[in-house]
């Protein structure tokens, strides 16, 4: 394994690092509230960030949500990547990634996905949908939603056509509850139907709304009579679905891994300068052993939480399986991500109570990430099955 950066994916890295830096202030993110950042996606689209992760990969993503996650930017950038660029570019017809590929880049088409539990969304005619997925992350800007079926098959819908429901959460992120009645979509990779397409993954998304102090938009998508594109598929279509659907999973899993150790490194960065500068009885906070050891336990569970990310990404990368190691980045995300955002609000003392406190956002985001990627003991469990089961996990090979 080697996770060096390449060059282009360093420089990507850098000035992801400088536009979040210089845009998604304190002062900003409170203004923006539940909301996204318009004026930074645009940034970030001209920069042509969105459109480079083509080009570096899952890796390349991973290393820029961490950046994002630092500094908690308000932007759908994780979920277009995600269920739009990436999904479309490796399991999507040739027609849909060159009709596609471009808006998705240039940020005039946005999308996002959620993950229902099984039956949730059901072809109930020809290219019609049937359902509702309940959290739908950055429902309020997305111009598409990738759904996934019973049968695993994936779909893209288009939220103009379709019953968008805001939800409030606990957690920054808008979200919104999707209904599908009848409602045309597009099936990823299937013959040309209609406009873009939408698709998300079914497992380890939250059923219920949560309600959110910080400033991400969030919502439930409920979805029913959907029309969208797609033929009666054999045995052969169905596995291939399938796999599709587990790629994408599986790709979610890592990328918002990488969201949340940024999460957790911009939580303990506030956490060590506050400690530094904080003194009590004449002495900083930071010369305290308590105090140091619970900060060295923070930065091993986000040193762990990265490094898992880093490997799920650069196998996908690479060609190989990497499920297993995706549910592990998983893992690790949800259930040390929530100690390391514990912590940094709890070395703030009183501060870390501030609901106004820049600590407060990450706390947030950081518990929003530990819910959408899934219970720690749930991710395990279906970990432990997947190892017992032997199944072999899926490989990131994109469809010439």
């Amino acid at each position: 394994m080697d996770f060096t950066p390449t060059e282009e994916q360093a420089a990507a890295r850098d000035l992801a690092a400088r536009i979040f830096g210089d845009l998604s202030t304190h002062e900003r993110l409170a203004a923006a509230g539940t909301g996204s950042d318009a004026e930074l996606w645009k940034e970030l689209c001209a920069a042509g960030l969105v459109a480079a992760v083509e080009d570096v990969g899952l890796l390349g993503l991973v290393l820029l949500l961490e950046e994002q996650g630092r500094t908690t930017a308000q932007v759908p950038f994780a979920a277009s990547c995600v269920y739009g660029l990436l999904a479309v570019a490796a399991h999507g017809s040739r027609e849909q990634r060159k009709r596609l590929l471009p808006g998705i880049g240039d940020g005039t088409v946005v999308v996002s996905g959620a993950i229902s539990g099984p039956g949730a969304v059901r072809e109930e005619a020809p290219r019609r949908l049937s359902g509702v997925v309940p959290v739908v992350p950055w429902l309020r800007d997305a111009t598409h939603v990738l759904v996934a079926d019973d049968r695993r098959r994936l779909w893209l819908v288009r939220t103009s056509e379709a019953a968008c429901e805001p939800v409030e959460l606990t957690a920054p992120w808008s979200a919104g509850r999707l209904t599908l009645d009848g409602t045309p979509g597009e099936r990823l990779g299937g013959t040309p139907f209609g406009g873009p397409s939408v698709r998300v993954p079914s497992a380890g998304v939250p059923s219920t709304g949560v309600p959110s102090a910080g400033g991400t938009s969030a919502g439930v998508p409920s979805a029913s009579g959907i029309s969208a594109e797609g033929s009666s598929a054999g045995d052969d279509e169905d596995a291939a679905s399938r796999e599709a659907y587990d790629d994408v999973l599986a790709t979610a899993r890592a990328a918002f891994a990488g969201l949340q150790a940024g999460v957790c490194a911009g939580s303990l960065a506030r956490a060590v300068e506050h400690t530094n500068a904080r003194e009590q009885f004449g002495r900083p906070l930071a010369a305290k052993q308590g105090v140091q050891l619970r900060a060295a336990d923070a930065y091993m569970d986000t040193e762990a939480i990265r490094v898992t990310a880093y490997e799920a990404a650069w196998r996908r990368d690479e060609g190989l399986e990497y499920a297993t190691h995706a549910l592990t980045a998983a893992w690790w995300a949800s259930e040390a991500g929530q100690r390391v955002v514990h912590t940094g609000q709890h070395l703030h003392g009183g501060t870390g109570a501030d609901l106004e406190h820049p600590v407060h956002r990450h706390f947030l985001w950081g518990r929003q990430l530990d819910a959408y990627l899934g219970c720690g003991s749930e991710v395990l469990q279906e970990l432990g099955e997947l190892i017992v089961s032997g199944e072999s996990v899926v490989s990131g090979e994109v469809e010439a």
